[in-house]
C-alpha cells in the first residue's frame, strides 16, 4: 500500500519513529524525514537512503503523500502548518502503526507499564531462533539485530505496544502479552481505573481466534480479559497458573535460572543471562506466546537463553575507577524498586545511584514513592529533572526529593549539571563499586562519560 509513495516523518530520529521509517520504505514507501539535530539514529537511516534534514523544512511537505508525526511535535510546528494548508494526509505516529499492523498476517504485540522492550526483545530473539524471520519494532536497542528495527517479511510483525495516550488502541493485535498493569502516565491517565480501562479495551481488539498471555501475579492485571472470547494463557510465580517457575535460583551476577512447568507438567530449565527476578516473569511470558508459534521447546530455550537486554536495561558499560558502571531506563517508582533488587544482587562493595526523573508531573505524582525507593541505595545522586513535553508548573525541584530521601538517608546531594555529577563520581567511586544511573532522560550521558574517562 506504500509502494512509491512519498512519506515525510516529522520527528524521524525518534526511536519508534525511525523503525516505522524503515519499515515503510521496505514496503516500498519513499520515506523523507526532519529532526531537530543529527544523531546516530538519523545518520543510519541517511545510510539506507533516506533524504533527512536538520530543523524545520515545511518546504518538503509540497512533495509528500502522506505526513506522519510524533505526538510530542506540537500543532505549531511549521510543517504541521504546511501540512493543513496543503490539506495533506497525516496521521500521528501510533495511528500510522495501527495502520501497518494490518499489513501482517500475525500481529504480535507487547505491552505493559514495566517491561515491554525487555520482553519484545525475548520474544524475538525466539523467533530470529526458529528462523521465522519477523519484521521486528522494539523501542530500545537489540544487538542481534544492530538496532531496533529488523525488516523481515509479512507474516510475523513483533511490536512493542505502548499505553500512553492510549497508543496501543490503534493496533490490530493476533496476540498480545501484557506484563503488568501501573499507575503511570498519570497526566494522561489520571488514576489507576483509566488505565485497566483502556487496557480492557485493549484487549477487546483481539480476534475471537486471538491469543491474551497475561500475569496472573499481577492484581491490576486480573480481570482485564473481560468481554473477550479468545485463549486466555496466564504465567506466574507465587499465584496458580498455565505456565509457572519453579527451583528458582541466583548466581552471584543475579542471573537466575528456573524451571517451567505448564499445568503441572515439567518442560524445562532456563538460564537467563540478564539481572533481575522480575525477568523470570517475562521470560514466562515469552515461553507461553512462542511455545504457541514455534513448538520447539528446545528452540524457544535457546532463545531466551542467548538474550543479553537491550539497551539502557540494566546495561553494563564498564569500570571507572574499578567500580561496575550501569545504565537503566527505569522512570517510576516500581521500576526503580526492580533496578535496586537487580543492583543488590550483584557483589559490590558502595553503591551510587544517579537518578534524574521524567517529566515534572511524574515527580510530583510519586514524590515519596521516589524518595522512598531511592533511600535504598547507599548513596543517591539527583540529577536535574527531565522536563521531556512539561513546562514547571506543578511547584516541584529536585530540592523537594533530596529533603525527602534525606529523611531516610542522609547520603544524598542534588548536583545542577552532568559535569558535576560526573566529577563527583569520578572523586568518590572506588574498586568494586557499582555506579548506576537511573532514568528515561539523558542521564545515560553520564555512565558514558564516566566509562570513556576511565
Amino acid at each position: 500500500m506504500f509502494k512509491d509513495k512519498r512519506i515525510h516523518f516529522i520527528g524521524i530520529g525518534g526511536i519508534s519513529m525511525s523503525g516505522i521509517a524503515q519499515i515503510v520504505q521496505s514496503l516500498g514507501g519513499i520515506v523523507s524525514g526532519t529532526d531537530i539535530k543529527e544523531s546516530e539514529i538519523t545518520e543510519k537511516l541517511v545510510e539506507e537512503g533516506m533524504n533527512i534534514k536538520y530543523g524545520h523544512h515545511p518546504e518538503m511537505i509540497e512533495s509528500a503523500d502522506i505526513i506522519v508525526y510524533t505526538a510530542a511535535i506540537h500543532e505549531d510546528d511549521p510543517e504541521r502548518i504546511a501540512t493543513r494548508n496543503l490539506h495533506k494526509e497525516n496521521y500521528e505516529r501510533a495511528e500510522f502503526l495501527g495502520i501497518i499492523s494490518k499489513q501482517y498476517e500475525n500481529c504480535l504485540c507487547i505491552s505493559g507499564t514495566h517491561g515491554k522492550s525487555t520482553t519484545t526483545g525475548m520474544v524475538s530473539m525466539c523467533f530470529l531462533e526458529a528462523c521465522l524471520n519477523p519484521t521486528i519494532q522494539i523501542g530500545a536497542m537489540l544487538s542481534p539485530i544492530n538496532g531496533n528495527t529488523h525488516i523481515g517479511d509479512n507474516k510475523y510483525l513483533i511490536m512493542e505496544a505502548c499505553e500512553y495516550v492510549d497508543s496501543f488502541l490503534h493496533f490490530h493485535p493476533t496476540s498480545i502479552i501484557i506484563t503488568n498493569i501501573d499507575n503511570d502516565h498519570l497526566d494522561y491517565f489520571k488514576n489507576l481505573d483509566n488505565i485497566k480501562k483502556s487496557f480492557n479495551k485493549y484487549v477487546n481488539l483481539l480476534p475471537e481466534d486471538g491469543l491474551l498471555i497475561k500475569n496472573n501475579d499481577d492484581i491490576n492485571s486480573s480481570n482485564i480479559e473481560a468481554g473477550y472470547k479468545g485463549k486466555v494463557i496466564t504465567y506466574g510465580i507465587t499465584n496458580k497458573a498455565d505456565y509457572v517457575a519453579q527451583n528458582i535460583k541466583a548466581d552471584d551476577l543475579g542471573h537466575y535460572s528456573f524451571d517451567i512447568y505448564y499445568q503441572d507438567k515439567f518442560l524445562t530449565t532456563i538460564s537467563l543471562n540478564i539481572n533481575g527476578k522480575h525477568n523470570i516473569y517475562n521470560a514466562l511470558a515469552v515461553f507461553a506466546l512462542s511455545y504457541n508459534y514455534i513448538k520447539d521447546i528446545e528452540i524457544i530455550k535457546r532463545g531466551l537463553e542467548k538474550y543479553r537486554g537491550v539497551g539502557r536495561r540494566f546495561e553494563y558499560l564498564g569500570l571507572c575507577n574499578g567500580a561496575y558502571v550501569y545504565d537503566d531506563y527505569a522512570h517510576h517508582p516500581t521500576e526503580i524498586k526492580t533496578t535496586l533488587e537487580s543492583v543488590k544482587k550483584i557483589k559490590h562493595q558502595q553503591d551510587y545511584c544517579i537518578f534524574q526523573s521524567h517529566t515534572y508531573s511524574r515527580t510530583k505524582e510519586h514524590l515519596d514513592a521516589f524518595a522512598d525507593i531511592l533511600s535504598k541505595f547507599d548513596n543517591v545522586i539527583i540529577a536535574p529533572i527531565y522536563p521531556a513535553r512539561e513546562i514547571n508548573t506543578f511547584n516541584i525541584s529536585e530540592e523537594m526529593l533530596v529533603a525527602k530521601i534525606k529523611e531516610k538517608n542522609p547520603n544524598v546531594i542534588y548536583l545542577d549539571s552532568f559535569a558535576k555529577i560526573t566529577e563527583f563520581i569520578k572523586s568518590k567511586v572506588q574498586e568494586k563499586d557499582l555506579v548506576i544511573t537511573v532514568g528515561a532522560g539523558p542521564v545515560n550521558k553520564i555512565s558514558k562519560d564516566l566509562v570513556k574517562s576511565d
